[in-house]
């Protein structure tokens, strides 16, 4: 579905994303971990067009989306859950969610937004309860299952995540996560930012770890979750240092 080779990206002349390759294919969770600062977001934000790049190719269904608009990239079917949530707070979370729709009744005069409601009030079932509070007075929780619901109602092929688990308390982690493996159990695929590597790779079906700007590591997430470098930088464990006990 994404397949991306030798991507180059970055702000000005400050150079960030160094030959990324990587591929997302139809039906899976794929999560790109790393730290803070390892460009993460600078991909999300090349891939969804927010971002120009400077060399590589970003092919979504065999097309080249690299000098499209973020608008005609999410009407191709790829939506982005940016960081941070990004919710419009002075508006209600019903006019946040057909906000999310408009792609769709710009391309269908037929298409019933409500239907889309009632199926974004099914999965998340605390936003019918809020549907005429202003988004910003949402706890962090509930604003971020608003903005995942928002993407999801332009209908996307993929949907991208950026670090939805960002300053929410364990339990809400939990919630949102399983979540996405709904998600990805209904049919959709999923491309996930995150810095808890842990929850990312314990939801993910394959997985990449990229530093300074480059994928150093990649493959099943089973495989990344015991592979011993990632446990020392990522998972806070030192396996070597644990057998010297």
């Amino acid at each position: 579905m994404l397949r991306i080779k030798n991507l180059e990206a970055g702000y000005g002349k400050l150079k960030v994303l160094r030959r990324i390759s990587m591929h997302v294919s139809a039906g899976e969770i794929v999560t790109i971990i790393g730290a803070n600062g390892a460009g993460k977001t600078t991909l999300l934000g090349a891939i969804s067009g927010l971002l120009g790049n400077r060399a590589g190719e970003i092919l979504f269904e065999k097309q080249d989306i690299r000098h499209l608009s973020p608008e005609k990239i999410v009407s191709m079917g790829c939506s982005l859950v940016p960081e941070g949530r990004q919710v419009f707070s002075t508006m209600s979370v019903k006019e946040n969610l057909l906000l999310g729709a408009h792609v769709q009744q710009r391309r269908n005069r037929t298409h019933d937004a409500q239907q889309d409601l009632d199926r974004m009030y099914g999965l998340f079932p605390r936003l019918r309860e809020r549907e005429q509070q202003l988004a910003g007075t949402l706890s962090g929780g509930e604003q971020q299952m608003l903005a995942i619901a928002r993407a999801l109602m332009a209908r996307p092929k993929l949907i991208m995540m950026d670090e939805p688990s960002m300053g929410l308390a364990p339990l809400i982690v939990r919630d949102i996560f399983a979540i996405i493996r709904k998600l990805r159990d209904d049919g959709n695929t999923v491309l996930l930012v995150e810095q808890n590597a842990k929850v990312a790779l314990g939801v993910a079906d394959r997985g990449y770890v990229i530093e300074t700007g480059k994928i150093i590591l990649q493959g099943p997430a089973e495989d990344l979750l015991s592979n011993r470098e990632v446990q020392r930088a990522y998972l806070g464990r030192d396996l070597d240092a644990e057998m010297r006990i």
